[in-house]
């Protein structure tokens, strides 16, 4: 019997650097006509993102100026343009707390 694999695989590239790459289970996004959260084997899916929080697993966000994403065989990347709150972090891979 195959097993349900819950989570997915996320890549988040900038023009300078990989800011984020790990499996997880969920995202949530603001796009271009809405918000929404991706989980895994999502339909194969192609959007803008724009200005805000990019929410990992409800626990980790990185904030972007803009970006486009591809979510295809269970695995999303997003290409990002960093916001100036993520650069003067020098963000890299370390992400920061979501408040509740």
């Amino acid at each position: 019997m195959a097993k349900f694999k819950n989570n997915f695989r996320c890549v988040i590239i900038s023009p300078k650097n990989l800011v984020f790459e790990s499996e997880v289970n969920s995202l949530y996004i603001i796009g271009d006509r809405s918000e929404y959260e991706l989980l895994a084997y999502h339909y194969p899916l192609i959007g803008l993102v724009q200005q805000g929080d990019i929410i990992i697993d409800w626990k980790r966000k990185i904030p972007v100026r803009s970006g486009i994403l591809r979510f295809f065989a269970n695995e999303c990347t997003i290409l990002v343009e960093e916001s100036e709150k993520t650069m003067a972090a020098g963000h890299g891979t370390k992400d920061q707390p979501v408040k509740h």
